[in-house]
Parts: structure tokens; C-alpha cells; sequence
């Protein structure tokens, strides 16, 4: 690791504050490009179907570089595609200089154009989520005067990638533009999420409108002795765990505590996030005395609904792909043709995804991910 225990906690406080207050993005992507050597970074959604790219946020790349780069998406979604069907964590970076062939590099129309001419020596994908449809990532390019990317700074990305999930992810679930801390009350009760508030010990210190409604009438969460609980005896343990993390060290919270199912058979799935609220000027400013918030989600959106109950069932990204499949009413074979694998590699795949879910059929699947949101689209509004 080349970043320092301070730089680190450092970068990941501005990440978490993104969430409540996207306009920050802007800054924390340089602070998180320049920590890692590189000249050029983006936070982008890519439409694979149409193959475009909806870049959200950018450093360092000039529009007329930004146009030239957009002109290569289809050779960049085609390689990156391709690559990703074959891994089996969705943790691993696309880094250039370790999966690209140097007979590749000679001839891309793509590095001819656009990366030769910028000095970029290197570029590493971290992907925040993917499926068949889209890919959401970031992307940071390394100049030739520093070399290319090194383990220690590939590294720095891989414990940064958790929070960049986990801040894009309850960024989206808000829709919101920025909380005020003296219009908080009046925002989170305004949100169509549930959001509860809670100290060290759990102990619920705020909870907006929508959040109440659920303590009072759903089974899933509750509050005993005033302290927030997940009736499920697992959604409880990794909330528990979370908070007790988010009040510690929001550092080491890692995946702990994103995509929570707090449901077990219930038609209408709900979602726990945790964001913490112990670092960063923009969250310790709206509840001093929160170490934890905590973000329901129980929106509906069929398209896209693989892409919660991959996070929150840890799908592969090969499973991924195929539940993908399933939701587009896809029968086996053709969901072996249309990826390129074997049938009963498909096969495998809906075992892994049935028993992980505890469904028993293709259409429980679709009914569940029906009643799931999924975690990244980067925000409404976006560049072509």
C-alpha cells in the first residue's frame, strides 16, 4: 500500500461524503486520482446495448479528448466485455499493461489516437457493477513519465473500490443534490427511502417518514428498547456489524453493511446500506452525535434488478450475467448462446444463483429482482 493510514481515511471521508452531496464529486475524484499517480480519471455508466458511454464525472480529460475517446467505445466495450465474462470476481481491475498483448497495443485504433497522444502509458478499470446491459466503473490513466500502474498502487484502488460501491450506491437510492444540515429533517422526510439515524449502541436517534412507517408496519426491522434490529437473524448480525464498524473505523468497513437483505420469503425484498457518519465535514455536520446512517430501500425497477441481488447475494460477475438472462425470460440454451458458454456451465451458474437466493424456480427469481433497485446509475444527469 502506498497511501498512508491518514491519506487513506482521508480520501474514503470525502467518498462517503459524495453521498449525501454529489457535487463534491468533482473534487474527490482528482484527490483519488492524484493519490494514485494518474493524470486522468472517470466515473462513468456504460450502456453496453447502444454502446455508449454516459460519463458522470471526469478529470483531466479535455472535451475534445473526451469526444476522440468516445469514437473508440465500441473497440473499449468489446474488449472490456469480453474480459469480464471470464472472471469470477467482481473485485479484479481490467489493468492494460497486464491484460493487453503488446501486438494488441501496436494496432488498436483506439491507443493510436487517444492514448499515445495523451502521454497514457497505462489504464486500469475498476468496476463497480456489470452486467449484460451496463457496466458502471472507474477508469484512472497513468502518463509515461510515472510508468505504468504498480502492485502497491493497483492495491490503493482495491481498498477504495468497497466505498466508491458503497457511496454511488446510496447516492442513487437518494436522488438528492445535497443535504443542508438545517434542512435535514425537511429532506429525509421528504425521501421516498426509509432513513434511520443511530449511535454507537444502535440506538435509533433519528428516523424520517417513510422510515417510521416501516418500524411501525413491516416485519423485517423493528425497535427494541429503542434500539434499531433486522428481524432476520443474519440482517441483523451484518447491521450490527456495520454500525458497530461505521462507529470504529469507517476504514475497515469494507463491503460490510451494502445491499443488506433484511427480508427472507417476504414478496416485497428490502435493502439495507449503511453509510458512516463519523468522518468528513458534510456528515458530522448533520447529526453530530450518528455514527451510522441507514438507507431502506424498496423501490421497484424489473430492468436492472439483477444488479441489487448481485451485490447483495454476491453473484459472480459470470452469474451475474446470467441472471441477467433469466430476467429477460431467456430459456438455457439461449442463454448459452447469447454468452458464448456451455449449457451446463449455465446450468451451474443457476444453481449457484437458486441456492444463493433460496428460490427454487426461474419465475420466484423474477419475482424477487422485480422488487429490487438497482445500486448504480451515477446520478440523473450525465454527458454524452
Amino acid at each position: 500500500m502506498t497511501l498512508s493510514n491518514r491519506e487513506l481515511s482521508g480520501l474514503i471521508g470525502s467518498i462517503y461524503d459524495c453521498a449525501l452531496d454529489p457535487g463534491r464529486w468533482d473534487d474527490t475524484l482528482a484527490d483519488v486520482a492524484s493519490a494514485l499517480k494518474c493524470g486522468h480519471a472517470i466515473l462513468s455508466l456504460n450502456d453496453i446495448e447502444r454502446d455508449c458511454v454516459l460519463i458522470h464525472r471526469r478529470v483531466g480529460w479535455e472535451p475534445y479528448w473526451l469526444e476522440q475517446r468516445n469514437k473508440h467505445i465500441p473497440e473499449i466495450h468489446a474488449k472490456l466485455t469480453e474480459w469480464l465474462t471470464l472472471q469470477t470476481s467482481p473485485d479484479r481491475p481490467f489493468v492494460a499493461s497486464r491484460e493487453i498483448p503488446k501486438h494488441y497495443f501496436d494496432s488498436s485504433p483506439y491507443v493510436r489516437d487517444c492514448l499515445r497522444p495523451l502521454g497514457i502509458v497505462d489504464i486500469a478499470h475498476y468496476f463497480l457493477v456489470s452486467t449484460p446491459a451496463f457496466f458502471s466503473e472507474l477508469v484512472l490513466a497513468k502518463q509515461n513519465r510515472l510508468g505504468i500502474l504498480t502492485n502497491s498502487e493497483i492495491e490503493d484502488g482495491l481498498i477504495l473500490l468497497p466505498h466508491l460501491r458503497r457511496a454511488v450506491t446510496i447516492s442513487n437510492v437518494l436522488d438528492l443534490q445535497i443535504i443542508e444540515r438545517d434542512q435535514m429533517a425537511a429532506t429525509l422526510d421528504a425521501l421516498r427511502n426509509g432513513v434511520i439515524l443511530t449511535n454507537d449502541r444502535g440506538t435509533i436517534l433519528h428516523a424520517n417518514r417513510s422510515a417510521e412507517d416501516l418500524l411501525r408496519n413491516e416485519s423485517a426491522i423493528g425497535s427494541n428498547g429503542g434500539k434499531l434490529i433486522a428481524k432476520s437473524r443474519l440482517a441483523n448480525n451484518e447491521l450490527q456489524k456495520a454500525i458497530k464498524l461505521a462507529a470504529q473505523d469507517e476504514t475497515k468497513i469494507g463491503r460490510t453493511g451494502t445491499s443488506i437483505r433484511l427480508t427472507d420469503t417476504s414478496p416485497r425484498p428490502l435493502f439495507a446500506h449503511v453509510l458512516p457518519m463519523t468522518g468528513g465535514d458534510v456528515r458530522t455536520n448533520l447529526q453530530p452525535t450518528a455514527v451510522a446512517a441507514i438507507f431502506i430501500d424498496a423501490s421497484s425497477n424489473e430492468k436492472h434488478g439483477a444488479v441489487t441481488l448481485a451485490t447483495a447475494f454476491k453473484f459472480t460477475p459470470a452469474e451475474t450475467r446470467v441472471a441477467n438472462s433469466l430476467l429477460a425470460g431467456l430459456t438455457l440454451a439461449d442463454t448459452a448462446n447469447d454468452l458464448g458458454i456451455a449449457k451446463n456451465t449455465v446450468k451451474t451458474h443457476v444453481k449457484n444463483i437458486f441456492m444463493k437466493t433460496g428460490v427454487g424456480r426461474q419465475s420466484e427469481f423474477m419475482r424477487l429482482a422485480a422488487q429490487a433497485t438497482p445500486p448504480v446509475q451515477i446520478g440523473s444527469s450525465h454527458e454524452t
